[in-house]
């Protein structure tokens, strides 16, 4: 006689990705959002002056400091939201690759002289 064995206990929780999704995605975000913070503060000086949070740096210290807080808010928000969900991983991966290669866009001299 052979009793037939369960793989997964009759107790347990199924996986989701939504934790990691919400990770990955927040994350193209949080350097996006340096990009665009810091474009924004290159071409406006009323907006520089406000990025200043801490006069030795200049703006570059308001720009780093609000895209880590817009970064920390999007992963708590998208967390929240999807942390029980399985969620299309391959698009949120080529979205936050698109944010990613946006940035690096908005931060390179050429293209940024050209707006």
């Amino acid at each position: 006689m052979s009793a037939k064995v369960s793989s997964t206990p009759a107790n347990s929780t199924e996986l989701t990705n939504g934790s990691g999704a919400a990770a990955i995605f927040s994350a193209g975000i949080g350097v996006f959002m340096v990009a665009l913070f810091a474009l924004v503060a290159d071409k406006s000086p009323a907006i520089k002056s406000h990025f200043i949070f801490y006069k030795p740096t200049g703006p570059l210290s308001g720009v780093t400091t609000s895209a880590l807080l817009t970064w920390l808010l999007t992963w708590a928000i998208l967390e929240a939201r999807w942390r029980k969900r399985n969620l299309a991983l391959a698009r949120i991966n080529t979205a936050a690759l698109i944010l990613l290669g946006l940035s690096l866009l908005l931060t390179f001299p050429p293209i940024v002289d050209l707006l």
